[in-house]
């Protein structure tokens, strides 16, 4: 099994048990312990390699432990600190890492919770931990430009050069990462004081700033939805971007949400942005279905409680409505009777598990 390939089971694994995980050592057993051994390759029952509640006293700080010490030529080269999965990661937490990182040979640490892993270096000073890690890796929300990164700290392909020398760049870019995607997902004054000032000649007034706010933060989901429609289709290789919602005069099909579809037609549609994610499942509910119909005939509607997926921009051909303005994500499945089942989601690869019904709904409406 490739790199990615286990990172992408152990992510799996993290979404479905999370929940039932109440302390820290399950968390460790479940979670990290796996993480040590299938991601970075060690044998966490060889103490040569992994050495768990590791000691090494520090000042007045006797006997205190660390969770484990990943071993690399001899020399303690990580310390990794476990906390209770959906725990917060602050360093305030974990002063022993802190401490054990000054006195060890270690220049990596990691703080965890099981589905976040903060990776720190001494960047700023040597033999200190940063304040803040120069790389945050989300097993439920994986960037795939730090896959590479991470493969450096494992067994076979460890390379400790390389990953301090790359720390510094990469700390910044994911900082900056990290700052954008805060502004568009709430914007500041300052945010949207930088883009009215380059459209509105007049002074940026609090009634202006008012009235900007929602627009610049409508432009960038827009702009970003976009940029990530379009990639999708060159991969899939589309020739156009699928249609937006239409006007929405066509009468809503009979199913058990009727009168919820009935009010998302004539709801105004300045309110509804498409978002990244209902993109990403429409193109791989398409990519499903295309040995049995030419991609172009699948296009999406979308409301403000749903997303449809539609054979022909007919809305009495549903081929799967997406419920994904809510805490957790669901996907809508339409028997012959027009009955809705939704499925609840933890991860947008989950809906190639419906491959075989996504498929009998097209060949009923293409029969």
């Amino acid at each position: 099994m490739e790199f990615t390939e286990r990172l992408a089971a152990l992510a799996n694994k993290v979404a479905h048990q999370k929940d039932a995980l109440q302390t820290e050592e399950a968390t460790k057993n479940a979670f990290v312990m796996p993480f040590i051994s299938t991601i970075l390759g060690y044998d966490v029952f060889n103490p040569s390699e992994v050495v768990p509640e590791f000691t090494a006293d520090v000042g007045l700080k006797k006997g205190e432990k660390i969770d484990y010490a990943i071993v690399q030529d001899g020399q303690i080269q990580m310390l990794i600190e476990c906390k209770h999965v959906g725990s917060p990661l602050s360093l305030e937490h974990a002063s022993q890492l802190y401490r054990y990182f000054a006195v060890t040979n270690a220049r990596i640490a990691i703080l965890t919770n099981g589905e976040k892993y903060h990776f720190y270096t001494d960047l700023d000073a040597p033999n200190r931990m940063d304040d803040k890690p120069f790389l945050v890796l989300d097993l439920l929300d994986i960037d795939a430009t730090l896959i590479p990164e991470l493969l450096k700290l494992s067994k076979t392909e460890f390379d400790l050069d390389s990953i301090i020398n790359a720390a510094g760049e990469l700390k910044y870019v994911g900082q900056i990462k990290r700052a954008i995607a805060a502004q568009f997902k709430e914007p500041s004054d300052d945010w949207v004081r930088f883009f009215t000032n380059r459209v509105y000649e007049g002074a940026f007034t609090q009634k202006v700033r008012e009235q900007f706010t929602p627009l610049v933060s409508k432009a960038s989901q827009q702009f970003l939805n976009e940029q990530v429609n379009n990639r999708l289709a060159t991969a899939l290789g589309a020739s156009s971007v699928p249609p937006s919602m239409p006007s929405g005069d066509d009468v809503t099909e009979e199913v058990t949400s009727r009168e919820e579809a009935e009010r998302d037609l004539k709801e105004s549609q300045d309110d509804i942005v498409t978002t990244a994610d209902e993109l990403t499942a429409f193109n791989i509910i398409r990519a499903i279905v295309c040995d049995r119909v030419d991609m172009s005939r699948v296009t999406y509607r979308d409301a403000k409680s749903y997303c449809a997926v539609l054979l022909d921009n007919n809305n009495r051909k549903t081929i799967a409505r997406l419920h994904f303005n809510r805490s957790r994500k669901y996907v809508g499945l339409l028997d012959e009777n027009k009955v809705e089942t939704r499925h609840g989601i933890d991860a947008l690869e989950q809906i190639y598990g419906f491959s075989d019904a996504l498929r009998e709904t097209v060949d009923r409406f293409n029969g």
